[in-house]
């Protein structure tokens, strides 16, 4: 997960009050724009093309890392936003 995620994890998780803020996104009409704006509000300025960007950069590196990067297919994309959201609720 990426290091801003972790961050704001770590203020949920210590916060009852910003975790279930971060809960309810998911139930927004747009729930990544939502999640943006409360993370936004405690300090951790984000929009929706950071969230998308996140994992797309964590994956281009892995696949051009030196060496060569990863020669075979990826077995499967981590989204970190919904990783963020699995961590969150069971914790």
């Amino acid at each position: 997960m990426n290091e801003k995620l972790v961050e704001i994890l770590k203020k949920a998780r210590e916060n009852p009050v910003i975790k279930e803020k971060f809960l309810e996104t998911r139930n927004a009409k747009d729930p990544m724009d939502e999640f943006c704006k409360v993370a936004t509000a405690i300090g951790y300025e984000m929009t929706v093309g950071e969230l998308f960007a996140m994992g797309e950069e964590y994956s281009s590196n892995l696949l051009k890392s030196c060496n060569g990067g990863a020669v075979y297919p990826m077995d499967e994309w981590s989204d970190w936003y919904e990783d963020f959201f699995k961590t969150l609720k069971y914790s």
